[in-house]
């Protein structure tokens, strides 16, 4: 059984590519973690949350496929991993997704907004500290007008012309995206988070259109940012024709940035009660992107980090490379809760790169200090 999959590894590293079945044989091949690869759907809803052990057991035919990703991203990368300090402006948010711990009807989260100034400290002490690279993220909050963003990101192009800028704020029309990208904006991440409509609505309100988002994505694209996406691993209702979904509309839109990270619950949602995501099938799936997409970014995400304590060490070693260190203000990092126990919520940014470039160079790689623009594709 195990030559099966590793007949399907090579033929994915060799072609890029599979036809649907294969694929999905990949996605649902066993495992020997223990872990329940699909835990919130509905056959599996009620089994309890694990615990997962220090060290995961992991089969054959996965340790062949981890490998095979980490020989392509040494191929196109070699050992960088790239460095990206982010900045959490705002926890303040419009919308009211089920799964999200920002979401607008969350009455118990205190909220807060940076202003410009604070916003400005952030990234003098980054590049301080080496950092050639800023992601400014947070909820979609309508006090921050689109002039407003574009000062933010022409004082920081201003103060640090060798910088490159990402934005995270969520869906906005394409004369806003084109307004920042204007202003010195060069890349923007929106996770579709699934492209199955079905799923979509599990996860989303009804004003909210899984349409809308991908149209969102193209714009971006036509504009000429480098895109990101990507979508969680393990929120409710995912299938593997779920995530057969999310790989081909990746191959679609061909990004340059690709983030997964295992879905984690937060307890002042509806979704409260569900199973965090997979460790085992983030990984699965990280590699399954490299390989398909061996000229991307795809980050060891914090989410990794917090659903075990290795977590970024294994996704680098299942083809990741690009960390992001947290740069917000530490006294309000505890408040922008996406999910619940996120990690390095408490220490200064000095320490926070100092720990990942311990952590990378642990894992065989070499923490690189500067734009990290993508290879060509």
């Amino acid at each position: 059984m195990a030559e099966k999959y590793e007949e399907l590894i090579d033929k994915l590293t060799e072609e890029g590519d599979l036809s649907d079945d294969e694929l999905l044989a990949l996605i649902t091949m066993p495992t020997g973690s223990g872990e329940g690869l699909f835990p919130n759907t509905p056959q599996a809803a009620s089994d309890p949350c694990e615990r997962l052990p220090l060290s995961p057991s992991f089969t054959e035919a996965e340790k062949a496929l981890f490998d095979a990703a980490d020989r392509v991203r040494r191929r196109e990368y070699k050992t960088a991993v790239y460095v990206r300090g982010l900045i959490e402006f705002s926890s303040f948010c419009r919308n009211d997704c089920y799964y999200c711990g920002i979401r607008r009807d969350n009455r118990n989260l205190k909220r807060y907004r940076l202003s410009c100034d604070q916003i400005l400290s952030c990234t003098d002490q980054g590049y301080d500290l080496g950092y050639r690279t800023f992601v400014l993220q947070g909820g979609e909050d309508p006090y921050y007008t689109d002039q407003m963003i574009c000062d933010i990101v022409s004082s920081i192009k201003e103060r640090h012309p060798d910088c490159a800028i990402t934005l995270s704020i969520g869906e906005k029309e394409r004369e806003s995206y084109q307004r920042y990208f204007d202003a010195g904006a060069e890349r923007y991440l929106l996770r579709h988070e699934t492209a199955d409509t079905r799923h979509y609505s599990l996860l989303h309100p009804a004003e909210l259109s899984l349409e809308h988002r991908k149209k969102c994505l193209f714009d971006l694209k036509e504009i000429g940012y480098q895109v990101g996406s990507g979508f969680m691993v393990g929120s409710l209702g995912q299938t593997a024709g779920c995530l057969l979904e999310d790989i081909r509309f990746l191959q679609m839109l061909m990004p340059d940035m690709i983030g997964i990270g295992p879905y984690l619950t937060h307890h002042d949602t509806p979704l409260r009660d569900c199973c965090n995501g997979s460790l085992t099938m983030t990984l699965r799936l990280t590699s399954i992107l490299r390989l398909i997409f061996p000229y991307a970014l795809i980050p060891a995400t914090t989410a990794l980090g917090t659903i075990h304590p290795l977590g970024r060490e294994m996704g680098m070693k299942a083809g990741a490379n690009v960390v992001m260190p947290n740069l917000s203000p530490v006294k309000v990092r505890k408040q922008y809760q996406l999910y619940d126990n996120k990690i390095c919520t408490g220490e200064l940014s000095s320490e926070c790169r100092g720990c990942m470039e311990r952590r990378t160079s642990s894992s065989g790689y070499q923490l690189v200090i500067d734009r990290g623009d993508v290879k060509a594709h």
